[in-house]
């Protein structure tokens, strides 16, 4: 695959992305786009967000402040933007890839108190930003990657972001700067009155940079309107940098999929090789121009309803329906996703939201705010033989419900909800009682699931064992599984020591499954997974049916 660093510390190659102007101009996808082009010049490529918030992790915080939060592997829960890095590079991330202000100010206060600063005066430099510089040199030394791309979270200006920035200022000198290359992501805002782009919020945000010592060697500029020469020659003369440094990096027309190639065709890719001395063949995309092709051109069209509690915030529910696109993809079909908000099935009815729609899933989620609209939403398709996936809280709604209407546990319910239900189908375990501290009685990151033989889910996986991501508290009670089972409810995973159990099915139905991991964050754009893939395949069936095909 082309010219290979030996994975030496010292030969590593550094990308830092910066954003100014505004927040939310894209430079998680800025970042994972780049990867995926070095990806696919056969270098080996990872990436970490640095977040300036003083939260430790996101895990705490609410969708509607912070959006989705990303579990890895090893259970570190993330900012969403590690979603991106994960789908667009063959990158499998941990902890060491998303570090907070409140995790470097946690470590160093810490390190204060067992004395190993000496009886040194505790500083925002030397010790805040050697904290910073100490997690890229792990990263960097797990000798896993050719190239790290670091992700700056917030805008340059923000008071919080200047330990991080000061930082790798200070990481350029200490690696070389032939080893470092700074990408700034900025706006280029169309004045609707003045009928043209300006460059003055670019030029003031670089201008910021420099006063930090930093000078960016690429612009990547977002735009809704094509920069024309003139503005990029005007933009190269002010900011102090090439002209083909000037990178258009304009909102697509369709899919987030299209950024890389976006960026490809300006050849940034080539830039940063030949900036940082990287030897590397043009990438081959055949393979992302076929997925993207088939996302923009899907000759099958079937409609999905996500029934939520954040159904208004996009990012809420962001890898659930990027793995609808991949699945989509994969059967050549465009899934048109249906947002319903729970508490309006409460208000409605199911029928009068869900009765148009070829499959319904219900996502994971904390609180009991619109319980009762999601248990109506599984009742429908569980009556109607709707396509049903559930996810994490899903498959608990999935269980309520069947409790309720087919078992014959009238008050069934989750402890979480209502902790005197005389049937409490749904609780913590014995061990979890007691524990009060968020984070406690969770179980996160990837645990093993052993499926049943003769089961949807092990068709659709085909395999006998998985592993997948996990957060969540309750679980199912095993003291209901016989009940169940009798009612036509078939528990089709377990854990190795078949103490928990992780997927549900019900028999003769079209497709009804519910898992409590999450699989969403296993999926990628050339290989959705298999439970997404199946239930999209079960939706288009459905579209077919009803269109009369």
């Amino acid at each position: 695959m082309g010219f290979r660093f030996p994975p030496l510390f010292f030969r590593m190659k550094y990308i830092f992305v910066t954003g100014g102007v505004v927040s939310s101009l894209g430079k998680g996808l800025a970042a994972a786009s780049i990867g995926t082009l070095l990806e696919h010049r056969g270098l080996r490529v990872t990436i970490q967000k640095f977040d300036p918030y003083l939260n430790v992790d996101p895990g705490t915080m609410s969708p509607f402040q912070h959006g989705e939060v990303y579990v890895l592997d090893d259970g570190a829960e993330t900012d969403l933007d590690l979603g991106h890095y994960e789908r667009f590079t063959s990158a499998t991330l941990s902890r060491l890839n998303n570090l907070t202000s409140g995790q470097v100010y946690e470590n160093v206060i810490r390190r204060e108190r067992r004395g190993d600063y000496l009886g040194k005066t505790v500083q925002v430099i030397p010790h805040v930003t050697n904290e910073i510089k100490d997690r890229i040199h792990q990263v960097a030394a797990s000798g896993n990657a050719d190239v790290l791309i670091t992700e700056i979270g917030g805008t340059v200006g923000d008071i919080e972001g200047l330990p991080f920035l000061e930082a790798i200022r200070q990481f350029r000198h200490d690696v070389g700067p032939e080893n470092v290359l700074f990408i700034h992501v900025t706006l280029i805002p169309y004045i609707k009155a003045a009928g043209e782009l300006k460059t003055k919020p670019t030029q003031q945000s670089v201008a910021k940079l420099r006063e930090i010592g930093i000078a960016p060697d690429i612009l990547v500029c977002r735009a809704e309107h094509e920069v024309e020469p003139e503005v990029r020659d005007k933009i190269a003369m002010f900011c102090n940098i090439e002209r083909r440094a000037v990178i258009e990096f304009r909102d697509v027309d369709h899919s987030i999929y299209e950024c890389p190639l976006t960026l490809r065709n300006q050849k940034v890719d080539d830039l940063i090789c030949e900036k940082l001395g990287i030897e590397a063949p043009p990438p081959d995309l055949t393979p992302w121009r076929s997925f993207v092709h088939h996302v923009i051109h899907p000759g099958n069209r079937c409609r999905v309803a996500v029934v939520g509690k954040y159904i208004e915030l996009q990012d809420a529910y962001k890898s659930i329906y990027e793995s609808l696109v991949h699945a989509g993809a994969n059967h050549d079909t465009g899934v048109k996703i249906v947002r319903i908000d729970a508490e309006d099935l409460e208000k409605d009815g199911a029928a009068t939201h869900l009765a148009n729609v070829d499959g319904i899933l219900i996502p994971g989620g904390f609180g009991d705010r619109g319980i009762e609209g999601k248990v109506l939403a599984a009742q429908f398709a569980r009556e109607k033989g709707i396509p049903y996936f559930g996810i994490c809280l899903g498959m608990q709604i999935a269980c309520i419900e069947f409790a309720r209407h087919v078992a014959d546990l009238g008050k069934a319910n989750s402890t979480e909800f209502d902790p005197a239900t005389p049937h409490p189908v749904i609780s913590l375990l014995e061990e979890q009682q007691g524990l009060e501290t968020k984070g406690a009685t969770m179980r996160l990151g990837t645990w093993t699931t052993h499926l049943v033989p003769d089961t949807l889910a092990r068709r659709l996986y085909g395999s006998d064992t998985v592993k997948e991501r996990h957060r969540h508290r309750y679980e199912f009670n095993l003291a209901y599984r016989e009940q169940f089972e009798q009612g036509g409810m078939r528990l089709s995973g377990f854990s190795p020591d078949g103490t928990l159990t992780e997927i549900v099915e019900i028999r003769d139905h079209p497709y009804f499954i519910a898992v409590q991991f999450h699989p969403e964050f296993l999926s990628k754009p050339n290989a959705p997974h298999p439970l997404f893939s199946g239930f999209v395949r079960a939706a288009l069936d459905r579209a077919v049916i009803r269109r009369g095909s």
